[in-house]
Parts: structure tokens; sequence; C-alpha cells
């Protein structure tokens, strides 16, 4: 079947990659058990080391073709496409197409759609139909009450239905397979027709994968993984510091295996951004596992799956390495198989090596018992049966100890896992462990500038930086590139281009004028240097208020009031230098537009932070928690971190031990249940973060406070959340600042001293008091002169309300640390 042509193909563009600086995945699924593929160095795993079984990949006994996937950098992927055309002739190369077909609720939309229906009318139609996978119009007409119902009780509706039934299944649309190419001997027209996409930028075959694969074409995958991207973007980032140094380079596939850092790090669970192993349920199974070799971390990957955990093999595993329950092998000839596991079947290649050791079949024989029992089906399951106990009886195994050992396999069949793909991701995983362990600043800037696009993750990944220590500098229009990058004091600059409102062609030419002609000194030299039909006035808006602009000089209010002159100075300096214009009197060489700059006072840091979160996603130079931090920290009694702190380690916390909390709300949504709306919002302080629920008895009367950005005061009590694992807050009360200081402050302290008085301030601070006035918090003053001190309580009538605008008002009035409310 030409399988020696199909491993040289792959060989060939794996090589070609690997020279043309794109990086290669160390393999994945079946193939990593080949010592062929692996000494063609299409896959980097070692098969005999790791006992990956080359029958798992290729079964002599079942002829069917060959199938690598492979991995590609998401950037390289598209050049090695390009290169397999241009090697194999492009009438023979093609991408394959996909069929979007008319679904059950798809079809109904379109065919309402086409009837001229109103929106809504269909959309409820569309509905009726259970959103569940596999659903069709006649399961749903069974399963829908209210559907049936509709169709006996509305003809239109009836119509409307036995319509869709008769389209249901068609194909709607079409697209291109994410990573399957297909090559063919002679050119494609002779096996295929093809179909030319919309763009007319390349063809794909009109038949699909399973099609392609029938009429005896070859798929082979190319996949696009991104964390071979960040691995390479570290890699070199940390290789260039390591040049400037005069240091060896560091190459990835060499790094050893038992790295103590890289172990703690996960033991730690410090998995944020690390490979197949960062998210909650997974940190939770490192928790309890305590990874501290390789085998572990391929273990960790095939565990990690709803088979394994609620069959109690997790429980088995986790037991048995740390010596919580005896190690039991069903027969000595079985310890070497299952040493590595702790008697536990967890791998695929396990049950087929049993079924070789015991019953005498081939490897190519035990793959196909394998699959039968994957398959679950009793005929063939029945047969194998046969054959297994035969011939592990005549192995000299007892046939009670055989039924058992079937029975075992039988059962974990269906939960086990290829080693071979667990074993090569495993070392992905491991690969980027190592390099967040010894280079964090390299590896978290290659996953930032690979998440650019993704406000939410970027936000996640800043707070895991800091977490690490790691010092995240503003973007910088003189400093900053189009990634995240590392500077020489290993902190990282964050990227022009993860900022909103500035798209890449702005950024490219921003850097290429840089490179060109150097730092920018100023604002106007920027929008004299830069292309103004790309780097345009709301580019550079974007710019300023991100804080990339910083660095020119002025500071951001008065570089945003400023632009739109500066912008036409440097328009009228183009003008002129392009029109070779001299001044009146015919001298060349006149003197450059003169640009009127007027300055204004910075912006207040509520207005600075807004900015940064509009343009960047999240607050990267302050906190909007700061200026109350010290007020939150008075009415709470610690922050949100030191509360969770606090619980590391609780199972369970009582109902009625009511906390209070203080932050900021960053997100909010709300669904609507049968006693009215339930909200889930999270709650930010700057130290941590915390998601607090409001029943639906609460919602209404809190609603009008449930505003994003704002600060909160909530109390209520902290409870596990079974669904994340951590801790959730569910909420009694809800205050803002100024209902807070009403309902804790004791009192508005004031310093005053004599010659404060003697100036006039009274009046106004008279004036200032009062038109906050009436209110319920009492106003103090603490009054100074060089022969005596005392505080005074004014009177009732001046009790004040505690709004954020008095307190600011008076803190420009008497000094920032003279305004105090006590509580």
């Amino acid at each position: 079947m030409g399988f020696a042509g199909y491993f040289l193909i792959v060989a060939d563009f794996i090589r070609w990659a690997r020279e043309n600086g794109v990086p290669v995945g160390p393999g994945r699924g079946s193939g990593a058990g080949s010592l062929v593929a692996y000494a063609l160095t299409i896959t980097d795993l070692d098969p005999i080391q790791y006992d990956l079984l080359f029958e798992r990949f290729l079964n002599p006994e079942r002829v069917s073709l060959p199938d690598f996937d492979i991995d590609f950098c998401m950037e390289g992927r598209d050049r090695v496409i390009e290169y397999v055309a241009e090697r194999y002739g492009r009438e023979r190369v093609s991408q394959i197409i996909t069929h979007g077909t008319m679904a059950a609720r798809a079809v109904v939309r379109d065919v309402g759609r086409v009837l001229g229906h109103a929106y809504g009318f269909v959309d409820n139609i569309a509905k009726l139909v259970p959103f569940e996978l596999g659903m069709t119009l006649e399961k749903a007409l069974e399963t829908s009450e209210e559907l049936r119902r509709a169709c006996e009780q509305d003809e239109e509706v009836a119509a409307l239905i036995e319509r869709a039934r008769a389209l249901e299944g068609l194909a709607r649309n079409v697209g291109k397979h994410a990573g399957g190419v297909v090559i063919a001997p002679a050119p494609l027209t002779e096996f295929t027709p093809l179909y030319c996409e919309p763009d007319g930028e390349g063809v794909v075959t009109q038949l699909d994968k399973d099609d392609i694969e029938a009429i005896g074409l070859v798929k082979f995958d190319f996949l696009g993984l991104r964390t071979l991207t960040i691995i390479d973007r570290a890699v070199r980032t940390v290789n260039a510091r390591r040049a400037r140094l005069g240091e060896p380079p560091l190459d990835i596939a060499r790094i050893p295996l038992d790295d103590a850092r890289a172990f703690e790090l996960l033991k730690a669970q410090a998995t944020t951004a690390v490979f197949q192993l960062e998210s909650h349920g997974m940190r939770e199974l490192i928790k309890r596992l305590q990874p501290d070799c390789f085998e572990d971390i391929v273990a960790l990957v095939a565990l990690f799956r709803p088979g394994p955990l609620q069959s109690g093999m997790v429980d088995d595993f986790i037991a048995r390495k740390h010596g919580q329950a005896p190690i039991h092998y069903p027969h000595p000839a079985l310890e070497p198989i299952l040493k590595p596991t702790y008697g536990v079947i967890l791998y695929q290649e396990q049950v087929m090596q049993i079924a070789q050791v015991l019953a005498g079949y081939s490897l190519g024989g035990a793959d196909l018992l394998r699959r039968a029992m994957g398959k679950k089906k009793p005929e063939e399951m029945a047969r194998q049966r046969a054959v297994f106990l035969k011939g592990a009886v005549e192995n000299g195994v007892d046939e009670a100890t055989a039924t058992h050992i079937f029975d075992l396999m039988e059962k974990f069949a269906g939960y086990g896992f290829n080693k071979s793909h667990s074993a090569a991701y495993a070392l992905l995983a491991y690969q980027t462990a190592w390099l967040k362990a010894h280079h964090p600043a390299e590896f978290m800037a290659a996953v930032l500038s690979a998440d650019m696009d993704h406000t939410d993750k970027i936000v996640r990944l800043i707070d895991e930086c800091r977490n690490l220590g790691l010092e995240v500098l503003p973007p910088d229009v003189n400093l900053s590139d189009h990634p995240f990058v590392v500077d020489d004091a290993g902190r990282i600059v964050y990227g022009l281009g993860a900022i909103k409102g500035v798209g890449a062609s702005a950024v490219e030419v921003l850097l290429a004028e840089r490179e060109r002609g150097g730092p920018f000194r100023d604002l106007y030299d920027l929008c004299l240097r830069c292309d103004p039909h790309k780097l345009n006035r709301r580019a550079l808006e974007a710019l300023i208020r991100a804080g990339a602009c910083d660095s020119l000089g002025a500071n951001r209010a008065s570089l945003v009031a400023n632009l739109p002159q500066v912008l036409k100075s440097a328009e009228q300096e183009r003008a002129n230098r392009a029109s070779g214009q001299a001044d009146i009197f015919g001298a060349a060489g006149a003197a450059p537009v003169a640009v009127q700059w007027t300055e204004h006072p910075e912006w207040s840091e509520e207005h600075r932070l807004l900015a940064e979160k509009e343009t960047l996603g999240l607050y990267l130079t302050g906190h909007p928690v700061d200026r109350y931090r010290a007020e939150l920290q008075a009415i709470c009694g610690r922050s949100i971190a030191a509360h969770l702190a606090a619980l590391e380690g609780t199972e369970s916390r009582r109902n009625d031990d009511t906390v209070r909390l203080g932050g900021l709300l960053m997100s909010l949504r709300s669904k609507r249940t049968r006693s009215g709306k339930l909200a889930f919002a999270e709650l930010d302080d700057g130290s941590g973060r915390v998601e607090m629920l409001i029943r639906p008895e609460d919602y209404e009367n809190f609603a009008p406070l449930l505003e994003l950005d704002r600060i909160l005061v909530v109390e209520g009590q902290l409870a596990p959340d079974d669904f994340s694992g951590g801790w959730r807050l569910r909420a009694r009360k809800i205050y803002d600042m100024e209902t807070a200081r009403a309902a804790f402050g004791r009192g508005l302290e004031l310093e005053l001293s004599s010659e404060q008085g003697a100036n006039g301030l009274l009046e106004h601070l008279s004036d200032c008091l009062g038109t906050h006035r009436p209110g319920s918090l009492p106003v103090w003053v603490r009054f100074r002169s060089p022969a005596a001190e005392a505080r005074l309580r004014l009177g009732e009538a001046w009790k004040v309300q505690p709004r954020d605008a008095l307190i600011e008002r008076l803190r420009k009035l008497l000094g920032e640390a003279a305004v105090r409310v006590v509580y």
C-alpha cells in the first residue's frame, strides 16, 4: 500500500519545516509508537523508552492506511502546505472540503426565513427543538410535547416543520477542513471534482475526508498548535539574550526530563499557561497526584477524562502512588507492564501487552482485541473471551485468574487512553512548565503575544505575571514591539498589537519609522514621520489613552487635547515639503510649521485608569480600588486574597459565618429562573477575585448598584463552589461606597490649622460641606494652633452625605492626609 512512500513524504515536509524555522510538534496520536518515524525524525519520543507500540499505529492484521497527525506552529503551518504544493505539484495537492448540513434548529430557521415568517415566530418554534447532540426533527417531535402540540394546533407551524423535515440533513454550505491535505499520484481531477473557493485563492476537493479515503487517496493532517508558537517564541527570546551574553543557545528538545524546578512548579499547581495542565480540574488532580517524574505527567494527561475520574481509577492510582493502598498485580507476569502505573490498567497499549504476554496474542491481534473492547460488541467480545481464555490456559494461567483479568481488561479498555498520544502531549506540557520555571518572563511574554486578541485571557495572564513577581511595563511607542517583549532588565513590555483601536498596519508603520529614524521625540515628531492614512487620529488617541505616548514628554490630557492641532501642523509641514514651498521672499528652506501647544492638567486617576481599561481591557498602571484601599481595609478587615487564604484547605464553611468583602465589580451576568433573576458577579480588589451569587429575592433590591467598574462592599457567606472548586460569596447585603460610609462610618474627620483658618478657608469649607447636607455622617474638625489642639464635633445640622465628590473636594481644599472617614 505504499507505506514507505507515505513515511518518506511526511519525513520530507517535516524536514523542510524544521530547516525553515517552522516549529513541529513531537508527534501526536499513535504515530509516536513507530520506531521508523522516530528514526526519520517525524516524531521526537523514543517509543522503546516509553513502551509505545507500533501495532497501535499500523496493524499488519488490519490493512488500512496509516495516519500521522502533525502539529505545526500556527504561524508557519500555511508555509508548509505551500511547500508541499510546490514540491509535489499544485495540480496534485489540495485541501479538503467540509460540508455544513441543515441541522434540526438551523433548518427550521432557514425555511421560516425563506417563507417570509416573522423572526420572532420562527425563533420560538426553533427553540422548541431540544438542544442536544444528534437531535433531529423526527426525534424532536417525539420528545418535545410543546412542539408536537404547536404542529397540531397551528397549520403554519405544521407546514414549516414539514418542509424543514424534507430539507433536514442536506448540505447548506461548504468550508475547508481544519488540517486535511490530500496529495495525489496524478492530477487531482483524475480522482475528484474540485471546488473553487469564493475568494478565488485556492481550490479544495469536492469530496470530503471520508470519501477521499474511500477512493484510495491519502489524507495528511497539517494541524496548527498554538503551544508550538509559544515555545518557539519563548526560546527565540531566550536565545537572543544568551547570544548577547555569549552563552550557548537553548535547545528545548534536549532539556532534562527530571528538572526539580519544573516539578516544583507543577506540584504548586502554578500551571496557568502550561499546556494541557491549566484547567481548574487538572490543577485539583495535580494537587492530589503531586507528579515527580515524566511518567506522572503522561499519566495526568490520560487520567483527566470523564471515564477514569468517574470509575474510581484516579483514586486507585493516587492512593497506590502515595503508598496509601497496596500495589497489586493480577498475575506476576503483568508486573513489568503495569509497574509504571502502580498496577492500574491505564493505557490501551497495556491492554494489548497483557493479551500478548498472558494469552499469546500477536500485537496486531491484541490491537483488534483492544478495538473490540472499546466498541463493546457482545458477539465479538464473546469470541475474543474464548480466544483469550484458551491462550491464557495454554500458557499455564489458571482459568479463574484469566477470567478475572479479562474482566478487568474489558472494564478498563473503555477508559484506557492511547499512551502514544498522552506521552507526546506530556512532552509539550513538560516543556512549557520547564520554560515557565526557568525563563518566566520570556515564556509569559510569548503566551501574552499568542493571546493578544483575547482581552479576557490577557487580564488573567497579566494577573499571573504579577503572581510570578514579573513587572509588566505599559506600552510605549519608543520601546514596545507588536507582540509583548522582554527588556534587558527582565521586564515584560506591553505589546502595541494588544491595544484596542490600533490596527496591525498602524503598528507596522510606527515600528518601521522608529527603526528607520530612531525614537520619536514628541507627539509632533510622531505625527510628522508616520503615514497619517495608517496611523490616523483614532489610532493615535488610542495610543495616548493606553499610555503608549507617555515617553513623549507631555501628560495624557495635554496629548489628547493638542492632538487635532498637532495633526494639522504635521499635515501642513508634509504639504510644504512635498511642494518645495519657499517663504514669501523666495528663500529656500522656510522654517517648520509652528505647533500651537497648550498645557492641560493631568487626568484624575479614575479617568486615567478608565482610559486604560477601554484601550487595554484592564487596569495596568493602578487599580480603581487603590484610592479606597484604606477605607475598604477599615470596613472589611482584610483583603479578598487574605479571606481566601484563610480558607485554604477548609472543605466546608458554616452558612452563618458572615464576611464582608470590598472591591470592583468586574463582571455581571444574570439568568431568569422561576423565582426571578439570579445574578453572578465578580469582585476584584487588586489582591484577588471572588465570584458572588445574588439570589432572585435580593436581586431587585440591589440591581441599581450592580454597575460594572463600581466599587462595592458586600456582606454574605463564603461557601465552596462545587463547579469551579473555589469559593463563592453568597451576597446578603450590597453597598456602594456612599452607603457603606453611612452604614459603617462613625464620622468624617477634617484637620485644620490656625493658619488655614486665618486665610479665609473656613468660608470655603462651610460652602463645601453645605452642598452635601443634610446627611447621616457626623463631621469632626481637628483644629491645631501653635498654642493648642482640639477636636470639635459639628452640630447635627452639619451631618453630611459621604459622597466621593465631597471627599475629593475636601482633599483638594485641605490636603490628601487631612480628610478621612473614621470607622
